[in-house]
């Protein structure tokens, strides 16, 4: 060493990089095997892309340089226009390409359709983000859009193209368009029942008319998007869904004024924002006085992308981990070779394996018609994205904590997924409208619920353990004060979905994997922090192999 220099540069690892998404992630590949997908080389290109260094540079300089609002021109006249930095652009384009934003609906005669659409959102959500709100909120618009004969006539071609077009034009000379929501408003939250924008008929009134919107939404998701669907009360109907275009079919732009873009702790990439309606023209779409159940219908697509989303980020945080642990020298051998750390490592592995899991056995259920599917959707739903987006929140700071202080400085992936994590479990609904949403519909449909149940009964056989909690599950859904059953219902949800990861690990993943996350899960003490594994029940050289090849 030169005597001006103070320390040399060793023992530091940067984030992992320039790897396939794909070929690195045998749990993916085994669930696409399983579902029978024959779209395996196209994912592993978009593994390679995404998980180039250049992805990952556009998505740090994505999220760095956030989108801005310029609400006038230099004169003083209204634009609303949003820039964002070139590197969301190549994002964008990325998802358009790959068919993230609708490949269920430009592949509907494929049997994994919905299971290869959830490998694209799993795989570009490692990366980056916020990109995936516009392209989640798309996927959850069409089926809605297909079934409004004109607007599809106009539109449908424009929301399965494969292009990426960042014009702010009229949605008649784009290539492609895409669809955003405004539900929320200062007064209501969640309570969409409390919305006050008033939406009065150009002429007619009903389904398919033009109408006038006056009011306001607190979140209005992706204003940079072509068109949202917006909910808004009527005087004749009450609450209707309208489809609201940012441009009007003259050239002028709808009177939808962003008042300001919000500054969020994560989900930087994306533009969120808080706008007003100044008589926004608009065409009501589903019934009349059926708003409410029209964009739940799309609610119900977006909160499975959060799902998968959240899924993502454990993925990602998990590689990033192992892949860490096993350069970084302390006390004289690597991380990964720690007892401790490999009891957090394990943990963290059968974690992340069982929320994937579940997430793609969910959507394959989107897949499906039958009884048991219709009961996944309306059930396992919510509860999934309660469960799962609620654990990424916590699991992501002990991630970031493998990194010591390194984790916690913004110039990272680790660092950007802890701040990220919470917008999946708030949006769509926070952990307490999904555990409400599960309650309403077993309370709605209690067939479903059977049908439910069975379906983990036959799951259960030859575990005793999972057996015993089914049994006591069902006693507690047996409760009868609604009052009592509200109370608990964030424990009812939580054991339902734990119950549910553990069933389908049973049944798919090795013995290895199932029967340590079924013997830690079920321990009085597990959950408190991570890594409270007993050593006999875990081959932690096995788990984590499988979680990241060396």
């Amino acid at each position: 060493m030169q005597a001006w220099m103070t320390h040399s540069i060793q023992n530091q690892f940067d984030e992992r990089q320039d790897y396939n998404l794909f070929a690195s992630d045998r749990v993916l590949q085994e669930i696409l095997q399983r579902y029978g997908s024959q779209d395996q080389a196209r994912l592993s290109a978009l593994g390679q892309q995404a998980g180039s260094a250049e992805a990952y540079h556009s998505a740090h300089l994505a999220n760095s340089h956030t989108p801005q609002l310029q609400a006038f021109d230099a004169r003083g006249r209204r634009q609303d226009v949003i820039e964002f930095h070139p590197a969301w652009h190549y994002w964008m384009a990325l998802n358009r390409e790959f068919q993230t934003h609708a490949h269920p609906f430009i592949e509907p005669q494929s049997a994994s359709a919905w299971v290869d659409w959830a490998a694209r959102f799993y795989l570009s959500g490692q990366v980056e983000c916020g990109n995936l709100c516009p392209a989640s909120m798309t996927l959850g618009s069409i089926p809605l859009i297909q079934r409004e004969p004109e607007l599809w006539q106009q539109f449908g071609d424009k929301l399965l193209s494969n292009e990426y077009d960042a014009r702010d034009i009229p949605m008649a000379q784009k290539t492609s368009i895409w669809l955003g929501m405004g539900m929320t408003e200062k007064q209501g939250g969640s309570d969409v029942r409390a919305n006050e924008t008033i939406a009065t008929p150009v002429g007619a009134a009903g389904r398919g008319q033009p109408y006038l919107l006056t009011g306001h939404k607190w979140f209005f998701s992706a204003p940079m998007c072509d068109a949202h669907l917006v909910v808004a009360k009527t005087k004749q109907d009450g609450l209707a869904c309208f489809f609201v275009p940012r441009w009007l079919e003259d050239g002028r732009k709808n009177t939808i004024h962003i008042q300001r873009l919000k500054d969020k702790v994560g989900n930087r990439s994306n533009s969120s924002s808080e706008v007003e309606f100044h008589e926004a023209w608009g065409i009501m779409i589903g019934e009349a006085g059926r708003g409410i159940p029209t964009i739940i219908e799309m609610a119900n697509y977006t909160r499975l992308t959060c799902v998968v989303g959240s899924s993502a980020m454990l993925r990602q945080a998990l590689v990033q981990c192992i892949a860490y642990t096993r350069q970084r020298k302390a006390f004289g051998k690597p991380l990964a070779e720690q007892p401790l750390m490999q009891a957090v490592l394990a943990d963290l592995a059968l974690e992340t394996e069982a929320a994937v899991q579940l997430g793609f056995y969910l959507a394959q259920c989107y897949q499906l018609d039958t009884p048991l599917a219709q009961a996944w959707k309306r059930i396992m739903t919510p509860a999934a994205k309660f469960w799962v987006c609620k654990r990424t929140v916590e699991l992501s700071g002990e991630m970031m904590e493998v990194f010591g202080g390194n984790g916690y400085v913004d110039t990272g992936i680790m660092a950007r997924i802890f701040k990220e994590a919470p917008v999946n479990s708030i949006w769509e609904g926070s952990g307490n409208v999904m555990c409400l949403d599960v309650l309403r519909a077993i309370q709605r449909d209690p067939a479903s619920m059977q049908v439910l149940l069975q379906s983990l009964a036959d799951g259960v056989q030859q575990q005793p353990l999972l057996q015993q909690e089914l049994q006591a599950l069902m006693q507690l859904f047996q409760q009868t004060d609604p009052q009592a059953l509200q109370f608990m219902a964030r424990t009812l949800v939580s054991r339902l979905v734990l119950l549910a990861q553990a069933v389908i690990l049973n049944q798919h993943a090795p013995d290895f994997v199932a029967q340590a996350f079924i013997q830690s899960r079920y321990q009085t003490l597990h959950g408190q922090v991570v890594g409270m594994l007993d050593p006999a029940q875990v081959d932690v050289a096995r788990l984590l192999e499988r979680a990241l090849a060396v």
